[in-house]
């Protein structure tokens, strides 16, 4: 990463806040390049009844059977959208989608408090369904979906992950949350899962991925908050003590818990590249 962009992410802490998200935006915004010249992009496909639950389809023409990357955005489960005030985020998402050959997905699903646990996990088998059933009118492949998700999105992506029949081709999750019990529980973790210890039971994912044969990715940025440091230490641990092996865990030097994600596609992307990788290896 340039020294003076991971200077100015350092300077910001690591406490998220919404000086933190709005520095980080504005320093990546201007580093994203535009659409790709011929880039159809098609918004707000309900894949379920709630108005929440769209997606948007980012393909250039001529595709057949092409990989298929959706993204879903955090927001501590209370907040967050597929199109963020501050452009171009995330179309830049779905623009690295396009310009290394795959189809782009972004998504919405419903918040916390009118829909708790699990309505991310049942929005995310809801969208996977009407993928599987419609992106190959757009050149996609309905089996080589990869589910991204950030923060609470990652959350989501990991409960389909662990706890459903998940149907899809591979998972990413960027700065995770993976035992329920532990993790910290602020307002949007009460709003989404209320305070009863038996659900943070039950909602814990860490078992599950182990025992999942759907391949995964997990992200950690230097400059995530701790709670997020410590979800990605505890589950190496597990991983190791079941396995006897590490898993597929990135270290983002430079980054934190907003630049990961608005990095993709720019000149300072270190995920996207993973990413990439990710599929192919699992392509194999």
């Amino acid at each position: 990463m340039n020294p003076e962009i991971r200077h100015k992410l350092a300077a910001l802490g690591v406490e998220l806040s919404m000086d933190l998200f709005a520095v980080t935006n504005a320093l990546f915004a201007e580093l994203q390049p535009p659409l790709p010249e011929g880039l159809r992009v098609t918004r707000d496909h309900a894949y379920g009844p709630d108005e929440r639950q769209r997606l948007d389809v980012f393909a250039m023409r001529g595709l057949e059977k092409a990989p298929v990357l959706v993204f879903v955005p955090g927001g501590g489960f209370v907040r967050g959208d597929k199109r963020s005030p501050t452009p171009p985020f995330y179309d830049n998402i779905g623009g690295f989608a396009a310009r290394n050959g795959m189809i782009g997905v972004t998504m919405n699903y419903r918040l916390a408090p009118a829909h708790r646990w699990p309505a991310g996990t049942d929005d995310m088998a809801l969208a996977v369904d009407w993928l599987r059933a419609n992106i190959a009118q757009f050149g996609g492949d309905p089996e080589r979906i990869y589910l991204a998700g950030t923060s609470a999105g990652a959350v989501h992506v990991g409960s389909y992950v662990a706890l459903r029949d998940a149907r899809i081709a591979g998972a990413v999750m960027i700065s995770g949350g993976y035992d329920m019990s532990s993790i910290d529980h602020n307002d949007g973790h009460l709003a989404y899962y209320g305070d009863d210890p038996e659900i943070d039971r039950k909602a814990s994912t860490t078992q599950g991925l182990i025992a999942s044969d759907v391949p995964c990715l997990f992200t950690i940025c230097e400059f995530d908050p701790a709670q997020f440091q410590k979800q990605a230490a505890s589950l190496c641990e597990a991983w190791a003590r079941a396995k006897g092996v590490f898993p597929r865990m990135l270290w983002l030097r430079g980054h934190n818990h907003q630049s990961s994600t608005v990095s993709i596609g720019s000149s300072e992307d270190s995920l996207g590249p993973e990413i990439l990788r990710f599929i192919a290896d699992t392509a194999r």
